[in-house]
């Protein structure tokens, strides 16, 4: 039975003056259902990098990245559209929302890019509001709303196509330590809720506390460790 997530001999690097610079280099990885993994590291070691691949965001490597059996470069640009959609969520450091759009239709949009009726995906984006507690918030465009609760509503968009991973980019770099803590927390108990698997790149020593393991990106690889 295949893992959720294979990545095996991973190579990206770029043409940088007269030769190349490697990013990462023959990097292995794998998840199951359920892991929270948080990968840490020094700034430009790769780690965003990392995540675009994973997410089919960049097309350029070589090596092999699986995700449910499938490898991510037998996708044509629209099968891996639809794939990435349907499979992955998406949780960045700034919040990316669509600043004319309230909360609600924000938390909609993955749902009526994938041809679900208007009144089914309003029901689900309300229903993520709630959970992530904004219920109150929801008629509100992101310029009306705090940071925290900004960031909140880009999680409740992020779960709102029921991903099989979540891929988060510094999710609370950009948070007051105290607002930080409570989006973290919300993270992990829609990860504990849901059984997906989360790989989080994170420089908070309280976020890579609630992942199951933590990996630091060194030279290329991933390596054992928990030191943030």
């Amino acid at each position: 039975m295949s893992r959720l997530l294979e990545i095996r001999g991973l190579k990206k690097g770029y043409v940088s003056g007269n030769g190349r610079l490697e990013i990462l280099d023959d990097l292995s990885l794998e998840a199951d259902s359920g892991e929270m993994i948080g990968i840490t590291g020094v700034s430009g070691s790769g780690k965003s990098t990392l995540l675009h691949l994973v997410g089919g965001m960049d097309r350029q490597y070589s090596g092999s990245i699986r995700i449910l059996g499938s490898e991510l470069t037998e996708f044509n640009d629209v099968e891996l559209a639809a794939f990435r959609n349907e499979t992955i969520g998406f949780l960045f450091q700034f919040h990316h929302l669509l600043q004319e759009f309230t909360a609600l239709e924000n938390v909609m949009m993955p749902l009526l890019l994938r041809g679900t009726s208007q009144r089914e995906a309003a029901k689900t984006a309300k229903d993520l509001l709630d959970e992530t507690g904004l219920s109150d918030r929801a008629g509100h465009r992101p310029g009306e709303m705090s940071g925290g609760e900004q960031q909140r509503t880009a999680l409740a968009r992020a779960l709102a196509g029921q991903p099989r991973i979540l891929l988060a980019d510094e999710p609370t770099g950009n948070l007051d330590p105290r607002t930080g803590e409570t989006v973290a927390a919300l993270i992990r108990s829609t990860q504990e809720k849901r059984g997906m698997t989360s790989i989080i790149v994170t420089h908070s020593e309280k976020l890579a506390a609630l992942c199951t393991r933590v990996l630091r990106l060194e030279n290329g690889r991933l390596v054992i460790g928990r030191t943030v």
